[in-house]
């Protein structure tokens, strides 16, 4: 068993825009930057912001955090927004999800511009995507395909089952590695809460590649895959004690698997790296450096 490191994937990429955002400064053009908006307090929202803002500035990017009330009307929220979509001084929007409760998400995701939708979950942007034409690829999604890439998981030809179809993961990831892209050509079978269970199993145990993204510690066990399956666990559940883990039982799935990420470690990193890369894209279609 081999650790798919998120870190030393995420680090690699970092170090690899901020030399090139060096070059891009020495030639008198201004950093990259990224703007997250987030409304409310939120213990898990306010960790990634801050692991964003930190790695914008390993980067050489420009980080800005706006922080917005509880309880902002979703009219403001949408002013804010558009703001930010006419502010020529940024180059890539978050909205730091989830968004509270009275605010509805998908209008908030709507409303940011699609060329500097960095999260790519903009219908413009997705619906590219899924055409296989340039956009922005969902950031987590990206991220797991760019980790499979640096490690050389082969994936063409490869039997891929993705468990869950959140917008987020599930779905991106399923059109993505079943694309014709570089990190892609799988065979994929993207299956969710009402696949039936004796199906799920079936699946699973035939699966070269297995991702999984579900939000269930434990979730996948040892007897639901096969020796050597590639294992890309996307689960981030924090325990009653403080721990997180993911939705593999690590200790006895590793023992199955040709390579596997860890919890934390893995794709949360990787995450944050896409969202870098697709910054760095924003701001190069804005100025066309050489």
């Amino acid at each position: 068993m081999k650790l798919l490191d998120g870190k030393k994937c995420a680090d690699h990429l970092v170090a690899d825009i901020a030399g090139k955002v060096a070059g891009y400064t020495a030639a008198g053009l201004r950093k990259p930057h990224m703007t997250i908006i987030l409304a409310g307090s939120h213990a898990p929202s306010e960790s990634y912001v801050k692991s964003k803002l930190a790695s914008c500035r390993k980067a050489g990017f420009d980080g800005e955090l706006v922080r917005l009330p509880e309880k902002i009307a979703e009219a403001e929220l949408l002013a804010r927004i558009w703001d930010v979509n006419n502010d020529a001084g940024t180059d890539g929007l978050i909205v730091q999800l989830p968004v509270p409760k009275h605010i509805d998400k998908q209008n908030i995701i709507n409303a940011i511009a699609p060329e500097k939708d960095i999260d790519g979950f903009h219908p413009a942007n997705f619906g590219r995507m899924t055409l296989g034409q340039k956009a922005f690829r969902p950031a987590t999604a990206y991220g797991i395909c760019k980790l499979l890439q640096f490690y050389e998981i082969p994936t063409r030809g490869k039997h891929c089952v993705v468990i869950g179809r959140s917008n987020i993961v599930g779905k991106p990831i399923s059109i993505m590695l079943s694309n014709d892209f570089d990190i892609g050509n799988a065979t994929v079978t993207l299956t969710h809460i009402e696949t039936p269970r004796e199906l799920l199993l079936d699946e699973t145990r035939r699966a070269d590649i297995v991702i999984v993204a579900v939000g269930i510690p434990g979730f996948i066990t040892g007897d639901m895959v096969k020796e050597g399956v590639v294992l890309i666990d996307v689960g981030i559940n924090r325990l009653e004690n403080g721990g997180i883990v993911g939705d593999v039982d690590f200790e006895n799935v590793s023992k199955k698997c040709s390579w596997i990420t860890p919890v934390p470690g893995g794709v949360g990193r990787m995450t944050v790296a896409a969202l870098l890369i697709n910054t760095l894209i924003a701001y190069q279609n804005k100025f066309k450096p050489g």
